[in-house]
């Protein structure tokens, strides 16, 4: 059993600012488990899931250093359904058995499990609470390409392979608007965790944040 009070699971649509809010509640004392840290971990040189990938794939995916060449396995499994679930399939099992093990190790307050496909792999299951940090489709597009060199198409396929951003915040217990400035997110956040930790405190989950989770 873990040793928080209250855990809420964190996702979001691509470039909606996920990494951001979570490292915000960190700094704050929340205990954050990132799931896609755990999922570099696994795909890194040594990690438990490259060999697995490699051999569904083909050794194309490996390059000259050993490490995953990612960028050809992003442009494979998503232009391709069927491959996708094959990653999907030798990912998510590794990802959530990690998640829980640290999860159980957590000794904060209350947990924090930044998840993208959270909706999408059934993981709600393992939270209190859910929040969804929410932007416009076109702020995830420009913020999206920005960072990461995308074309557009690229970006609007990735966002395509993801529930869609209404149907992500009807099933949200809170919605954090992460399309301004950092400085308007942030007195977000700290509401948020200061019901948080009264929530974790009392034992008792706050009240909804304008959605309910269906």
């Amino acid at each position: 059993m873990s040793g928080v009070g209250l855990v809420v699971a964190l996702t979001g649509g691509i470039g909606s600012g996920k990494t951001t809010v979570a490292d915000r509640l960190a700094a704050l004392g929340a205990g954050v488990i990132d799931t896609d840290v755990i999922a570099r971990t696994l795909t890194a040189p040594n990690g438990a899931a490259l060999e697995p990938i490699i051999e569904t794939f083909g050794a194309a995916l490996r390059c000259a250093d050993g490490t995953l060449d990612r960028a050809r396995l992003r442009d494979r499994v998503f232009a391709d359904s069927g491959a996708r679930a094959q990653l999907e399939a030798i990912l998510h099992p590794r990802i959530e058995a990690i998640m829980l093990e640290q999860l159980a190790a957590l000794q904060t307050v209350y947990a924090v499990l930044v998840i993208p496909l959270l909706f999408e792999t059934g993981q709600e299951r393992h939270a209190d609470r859910v929040l969804v940090v929410d932007v416009p489709e076109s702020i995830q597009i420009a913020r999206v390409m920005q960072r990461s060199g995308l074309t557009e198409i690229e970006v609007r396929r990735i966002i395509a392979s993801q529930i869609p951003r209404q149907a992500c915040n009807a099933r949200a217990d809170d919605v954090i608007d992460n399309s301004g400035s950092l400085a308007q997110l942030e007195p977000q956040v700290r509401a948020l965790h200061v019901r948080y930790q009264l929530s974790a405190a009392s034992g008792q989950r706050p009240a909804c944040n304008g959605f309910n989770r269906s």
